[in-house]
């Protein structure tokens, strides 16, 4: 073989080469650059971009500035202000930290950089010329460093074909600078698009950039997030389960302060809306976590996106039980509400933009918002009251309970004088069925409306899931033992699950031919309809194990609930309607049922009024 093939590149071509994994397109430069300004300790950032950052990207900040020698050296290969040694990595406390950002940008287009320290009469310009060479001029500059990047790729015109429309170049630009302005709200930003003042954010809390950035009255939208403690914290806001997405562009994760993409914590978010997400679903949320640097690795990928965390199932379990306990302690039952007459005609929509406020609950029937510390003071004529409508045996007779505590007695005298009833209530509600269906009754706000089969089906799957975690089975015991014989492969699959069944509270004995004897159900199902439940059961598991492919004690769970809970037609007492409705809010997701049907919604008066020409 000839010797001589290998050769060491020249330092201007392997540049050109390295660049290609920092900067892919102009949302690049801008990223690697604003990150700069941010670690120079930045108040106010000005972006100035022509032809989507084509032919020019300008960069202009307050930071504390460079002297000579640094901006010689700032544009060299592995050149950085951030680490010093290697200890430094495994302590990341700033944003960039390769010195690989300036030198590859220089390396594919035409650089200048302006900078001059707060405490010096002159700065110092760098320019860099087509060769990769250096001149170095001092002038009066403004204090802090301004950058500027023209005709990237001028040097490798493949990469610069591979760039997509100026609109396209555009929109991964704008959210790109978004997203680093929503991670440092306390730094101004500007944003020149051609010329035209296209965003202009002033500093202030995070709450006024998600203002700016989204919408005046996207909080009213948002759930608020906090948990901190001394190991790993997480705050920030979560979408309402209506405010659902069909893309996954507006999920904002920051770690430390640095935006990064996370499968991970993506999927503990999620896990956390339980069964509101349907197939091609993504939440809004915008949530920062600050752990310890010395537990992550954010030096996976040159763009600096990837992190490993040193410990991602505790990780993992602290974001789901964070955001879980954030959305149960908001009262997220839809608000519907008609839109205006357009040539489509009139439409009816969910409104995200009803603020909730954290353990606020009282827009539900009121009967369920009275505080559960009884009453211990009543008037003269609330007392003469009362024992007016107390038959003369149990006035003699001894009471074991507190006389004014909830009990039948006070049920009893609620349902006989309306009077006393007003006085012990904040206000009276109605509640009362429709067509066997749905079940209505009156809330602060308005109406709420809450579907019976969907809204048992919740209170059922939650009670299965807990037998399961429990183990400790309650059988009801037929008088009647039910005899049943079954299709070889059913019967095949009913011998799988039984360990499930049993916890359920189902009681089955197995014999040859296929036979089996159910001698016990749970306590929900209904008398007489013990075969139908467990065939049922068994059809439903089947198809969600085809279908949906879940693990054995989801897919029983949702069975179970499905199958037992009271159908569309089923007709209710009032007694029934109100311990449905009590034990629906008393579940950890009561708007949605186990496969993300809706469970309830509201209808505000004023949408009442407004049909109704009040307004």
């Amino acid at each position: 073989m000839a010797s001589g093939k290998i050769k060491i590149l020249s330092e201007n071509l392997a540049n050109k080469i390295a660049a290609g994994e920092v900067v892919q397109r102009p949302e690049s430069v801008i990223k690697e650059l604003i990150e700069n300004s941010i670690d120079a300790g930045a108040t106010s950032i000005d972006l100035i971009i022509k032809k989507a950052g084509k032919t020019l990207i300008q960069i202009f900040d307050n930071g504390s500035g460079m002297s000579e020698e640094d901006a010689v050296l700032c544009i060299q290969k592995h050149a950085t202000s951030k680490i010093y040694e290697y200890d430094d990595l495994e302590n990341i406390q700033t944003l960039g930290f390769r010195g690989e950002a300036l030198s590859s940008i220089a390396a594919v287009s035409q650089f200048e950089v302006r900078t001059e320290l707060s405490d010096e009469e002159f700065g110092t310009l760098v320019r860099i010329d087509d060769t990769g060479n250096a001149t170095i001029e001092k002038g009066s500059f403004s204090k802090g460093t301004s950058i500027l990047v023209k005709n990237l790729f001028f040097n490798t015109p493949a990469r610069r074909n591979f760039l997509k429309s100026d609109v396209t170049e555009l929109k991964h630009i704008i959210d790109t600078f978004n997203k680093i302005a929503l991670s440092h709200p306390n730094i101004s930003y500007k944003f020149f698009n051609d010329e035209e003042l296209t965003f202009n954010y002033s500093a202030g809390s995070i709450e006024d950039r998600i203002r700016q950035v989204f919408a005046d009255n996207m909080l009213d939208a948002l759930i608020k997030v906090e948990e901190r403690t001394d190991f790993i914290s997480l705050y920030g806001y979560a979408g309402k389960p209506t405010m659902l997405k069909k893309n996954k562009g507006e999920q904002y994760l920051y770690l430390n302060g640095r935006y990064v993409i996370s499968k991970q914590i993506n999927h503990a978010v999620f896990s956390a809306y339980e069964n509101i997400l349907e197939k091609g679903d993504y939440p809004f949320f915008l949530l920062f976590l600050d752990i310890d640097p010395k537990r992550i690795d954010v030096n996976v990928h040159p763009s600096k996106l990837e992190v490993k965390f040193e410990d991602e199932r505790d990780v993992y379990s602290f974001v789901l039980a964070v955001i879980k306990k954030s959305l149960s302690t908001h009262d997220l039952v839809p608000l519907m509400q008609f839109n205006g007459a357009n040539e489509d005609g009139e439409k009816i929509k969910f409104n995200n933009f009803n603020k909730v406020y954290q353990n606020d609950f009282s827009d539900r029937p009121s009967i369920y918002n009275k505080p559960s510390v009884a009453r211990t003071e009543f008037s003269d004529k609330e007392i003469d009251l009362i024992f007016s409508v107390i038959p003369d045996n149990i006035k003699n007779e001894k009471v074991s309970v507190h006389p004014f505590e909830k009990s039948e007695l006070l049920e009893v005298y609620h349902e006989s004088s309306s009077g006393f009833k007003n006085n012990m209530e904040d206000e009276s509600t109605f509640i009362i069925q429709l067509h066997s269906k749905y079940i209505l009754s009156q809330i602060k706000s308005g109406l709420m409306i809450i579907d019976q089969h969907v809204a048992h089906e919740r209170v059922l799957y939650e009670k299965a899931l807990k037998r399961f975690e429990a183990d400790l089975p309650f059988s009801q015991q037929l008088l009647f033992p039910k005899t049943l014989e079954l299709d070889p492969g059913i019967f095949g699959i009913l011998k799988e699950i039984n360990p499930y069944l049993l916890k359920l509270g189902f009681s089955i004995k197995y014999f040859s031919k296929n036979t089996i004897v159910i001698e016990g159900v749970p306590e929900d199902v209904k008398k007489g309809s013990e075969e139908n439940i467990l065939l049922e059961l068994l059809s439903e598991y089947v198809a969600n194990q085809r279908e949906k492919k879940l693990d054995s004690r989801e897919n029983i769970a949702k069975s179970f609930s499905c199958k037992a809970a009271i159908k569309a037609g089923d007709y209710l007492a009032e007694k029934e309607m109100r311990l449905l409705i009590d034990q629906l809010f008393a579940t950890s997701m009561p708007y949605v049922c186990p496969h993300g049907r809706p469970i309830v919604i509201k209808i505000p008066l004023e949408e009442f009024d407004r049909r109704f020409g009040r307004t």
